[in-house]
């Protein structure tokens, strides 16, 4: 009996104690060094459905800047098997091109898992402890995530010709995005009052071998500006059968047209 009662006081003591690693957050990774590029700009054009052309006048007016990389920065939560783990994230953007995801999920703010998760010349490939990844279902999925992630550089939501938008009514359009030589579309809600983006919604794989697309939701929380611009400070990603974010993404730094041709291929922060 004494023996079982040590048991399970050393399993109380490893669950306090893990519990209390999961509340400590990491440091963040520190600022790149490399100088950017001067924005250029562009004129708004006068043929977006209306949601659009008000949610763009609210975020940067008239004249709309030229965004050619976007080098995120912040601090996460993300749920791995049913535990929520504190993270820290850059993600480097090629804008409309590709990306690289650095992620590492920590305990008592020291990295436990490390993620480089790659989509360069229209391929995903997905670095994870447990192996490596590559499947038309990870391409897939990395090109919604793309441009979803692409709400923190909207720019390119109209300086992109590839791109184009979709009326539906006041409050909602399509957003239709290239994949190769096929098509993805986007349905984008606005927010009624502030005329902000507030969610887009695809059919996206979740599994490398999935058989089927499940409805995936990128929704913008908590918008704030970086260097004059307004973008949302949170965004957060779900799948609709969990009914709740896997992630929440937290911005804590911004950069604009850094040369990222060697770094987005590089591995680690």
């Amino acid at each position: 009996m004494k023996t079982l009662y040590l048991i399970l006081a050393i399993l109380v003591v490893i669950f306090i104690l893990v519990w209390a690693g999961l509340k400590i957050q990491p440091a963040s990774f520190p600022e790149l060094s490399s100088t950017a590029q001067p924005l250029t700009t562009i004129t708004l054009p006068d043929n977006l459905p209306e949601p659009v052309r008000k949610y763009f006048l609210e975020v940067y007016g008239e004249e709309i800047p030229v965004i050619t990389s976007a080098v995120i920065t912040g601090r996460a939560s993300m749920r791995i098997n049913g535990i929520t783990f504190p993270a820290r994230f850059r993600f480097t953007h090629q804008a409309g091109q590709g990306y690289r995801h650095y992620i590492e999920a920590t305990l008592f703010g020291f990295p436990i898992m490390k993620v480089n998760e790659y989509y360069l010349h229209g391929q995903g490939r997905m670095e994870l402890p447990f192996g490596i990844f590559e499947s038309y279902q990870v391409d897939q999925g990395a090109n919604l995530g793309m441009w979803a992630e692409s709400i923190w550089l909207p720019s390119i939501f109209i300086t992109d010709p590839r791109l184009r938008w979709e009326a539906v009514d006041d409050e909602t359009a399509i957003l239709v995005v290239p994949f190769g030589e096929e098509e993805q579309r986007f349905l984008v809600r606005f927010d009624p009052q502030t005329g902000l983006l507030q969610l887009m919604e695809a059919m996206r794989f979740r599994d490398a071998d999935g058989e089927h697309k499940i409805l995936w939701i990128s929704e913008a929380r908590e918008w704030g500006t970086v260097d004059s611009y307004l973008i949302p400070h949170q965004g957060a990603a779900i799948w609709l059968d969990q009914g709740q974010p896997w992630a929440v993404f937290s911005v804590e730094d911004l950069k604009y047209n850094l040369p990222v041709d060697d770094y987005i291929r590089a591995a680690g922060e």
